[in-house]
């Protein structure tokens, strides 16, 4: 038996409340069938003019065409389900990612489940049950922050639709990444257009893959600028508050101290920033506070934190565009999102030094 609102079924309304079929979606839009399943579909492969589309498009609205995705998964062995996973779901940064991944998955006609990685339940377990187990069918995938390479080739089938974001591992999985080295630059340039010169970096974990890119983007600006990086003003700590905290106490024993300091990371600026009062440390007036990445949290605080916004919702939507196009030919693909640029939000953590 044919599946309602599949390619291929002829079965027409028997009632007015009977689901309408592609074919007559199709006939209304004066395209072929296949045309108006793969348009539905959001398949990156078709080619038809922008006008084909929209008429496609007005045509299923008007039908009031809803896809039969149970039918759609019985003939694919499919769920429609993809899966987003990251360490923490309470990290506000992951919150413009996870509506880019929504927005994506509805423009391709799935859902997603969300999961969380933690340190109870091995990263592999995780991702074996819910592909392993059929719950999702591809899965946009964060690894814990520092994981090594090895380790994250280690858990990775590539075989599976997954696609890293945040890290890459070529040939075991797709990836899709923001822009860290121009991200880091840009928040160092503005320390520099400022008039700063002893510029530290808190930096992340060295085996993350974020961090090595971000810390590349700071050295780049100081060396353009004339400026010699110092191993000494550079800390690889980590993301978290607590490391942002002894990222500044270390920074502190400095003689003489930076006068400036990006932050790759703005969870760790939050807790750079709370250790700042804690020690008395007047930011701007002593230090001025610069974080790579922005999030609600950052114009919360006091003062309010100069971040460079990057690229999240526009990383989720291309994440889930690269799990379909693994589901669907089996692409593997490596993207950085350059496109919108980091962005400089300058407020009131950042001044020219005190002469």
């Amino acid at each position: 038996m044919e599946a309602e609102g599949e390619p291929g079924s002829e079965r027409r309304r028997t009632s007015a409340t009977a689901a309408v079929t592609l074919s007559e979606v199709a006939s209304r839009a004066g395209v072929s069938v296949s045309a108006v399943s793969k348009v539905l579909r959001g398949t990156a492969a078709i080619r038809v003019s922008p006008e084909t589309r929209q008429r496609i498009l007005d045509a299923a609205q008007e039908l009031r065409y809803r896809p039969n995705f149970a039918a759609r998964a019985l003939q694919a062995a499919r769920t429609q389900v993809l899966g987003l996973v990251v360490p923490d779901l309470t990290n506000a940064l992951f919150t413009e990612l996870m509506h880019g991944v929504e927005d994506g998955a509805a423009a391709h006609g799935y859902t997603v489940l969300l999961g969380r990685l933690d340190t109870d339940r091995p990263q592999t377990e995780v991702i074996a049950r819910l592909l392993g187990e059929g719950r999702v069918d591809g899965l946009v995938l964060q690894a814990t922050d520092g994981v090594d390479p090895d380790s994250l080739d280690q858990l990775l089938d590539p075989r599976a639709a997954v696609v890293l974001i945040n890290s890459v591992a070529s040939g075991r999985a797709s990836s899709v990444t923001v822009d860290d080295v121009g991200g880091a630059r840009t928040a160092t340039e503005h320390l520099v257009s400022l008039g700063h010169t002893r510029i530290a970096l808190a930096g992340g974990l060295p085996t993350s893959y974020t961090a090595q890119r971000r810390r590349r983007g700071h050295q780049e600006a100081m060396r353009a600028a004339g400026l010699v990086p110092r191993e000494d003003h550079e800390t690889a700590l980590g993301y978290t508050a607590e490391q942002g905290r002894e990222a500044l106490r270390r920074l502190l024993r400095l003689d003489p101290r930076p006068t400036a300091v990006v932050v790759a990371n703005v969870n760790a600026a939050i807790g750079l920033l709370a250790e700042a009062h804690a020690q008395g440390v007047d930011v701007p007036g002593e230090l001025s506070v610069a974080t790579v990445l922005d999030s609600w949290t950052a114009e919360n605080t006091w003062p309010p934190l100069t971040a460079v916004r990057m690229q999240f919702y526009a990383m989720g939507e291309r994440a889930v565009a690269s799990v379909v196009r693994r589901l669907e030919d089996g692409a593997m693909t490596e993207e950085v999102v350059l496109d919108p640029p980091p962005e400089l939000v300058v407020r009131g953590s950042t001044v020219p030094p005190r002469t």
